[in-house]
């Protein structure tokens, strides 16, 4: 049985801080929340841009999900890592709008959306469900931070823009300090093309899905101790 995508669109000024798209079917009831992140080639207000790659693009296609997906435009003057707070305050508001359980609340992101997934995680690590950062990178002494969510990460192993070298760095640390992360580099795909082919044709986002979060214990921060 096909599922019907219904769109609702809120501009910058009706959110307050930046353009977002929900997409949902008539019976979302118990459903998870998936959240995507886009890369830098779509800031700004220009929500069509963001039809270009990952999940809006298969959106546009006709790909339908059981799920409520969010879908964020990062304004031109910034990226995902400056305005994580602004980022948490829609998924709060979507959360609340379609009634998203906690356990529920799923993330993934591409290019500068990897390094927001990332950084998303790293600032709110009792909040996910799981995250799945593609062709993205961040800051590696905080990966412990989520020893208690898994993190699924897919990397063109021939990129050349975020090498996966970037990748790489954050799961090593993230696997010392014992977390749930699995590392697939996509053999004879570069940027564009391996973030595409990571959301087209891998259980990504299945398993997003599939994901529970069980431990919302706080997680704190390396250095807290001086602060």
């Amino acid at each position: 049985m096909s599922i019907q995508m219904n769109m609702k669109f809120v501009s910058a000024v009706e959110s307050g801080s930046m353009n977002y798209a929900v997409y949902y079917s008539d019976d979302y009831a118990g459903l998870p929340l998936l959240i995507y992140l886009h890369g830098a080639g779509e800031r700004g207000t220009e929500f069509d841009h963001l039809y270009r790659h990952g999940i809006p693009l298969l959106l546009s296609e006709g790909r339908t999900y059981p799920a409520v997906i969010l879908v964020p435009q990062c304004p031109t003057e910034v990226v995902w890592d400056n305005i994580v707070d602004k980022v948490k305050a829609i998924i709060d508001t979507v959360a609340d709008e379609f009634t998203i359980r906690p356990d529920r609340i799923c993330l993934t992101g591409s290019s500068m959306g990897g390094y927001g997934t990332w950084s998303m995680g790293l600032t709110y690590p009792n909040f996910f469900s799981a995250i799945a950062p593609i062709a993205g990178g961040g800051m590696a002494w905080r990966a412990p931070r989520l020893a208690n969510t898994p993190v699924y990460v897919f990397h063109g192993a021939d990129d050349s823009l975020v090498l996966p070298a970037c990748s790489q760095m954050m799961c090593d640390f993230l696997a010392a300090a014992g977390g749930s992360v699995r590392l697939v580099y996509l053999e004879g795909k570069g940027h564009d093309d391996g973030i595409n082919y990571a959301y087209a044709h891998t259980d990504l986002v299945d398993w997003l899905l599939q994901q529970r979060r069980t431990d919302f214990t706080f997680v704190p921060d390396v250095c807290s101790e001086y602060y």
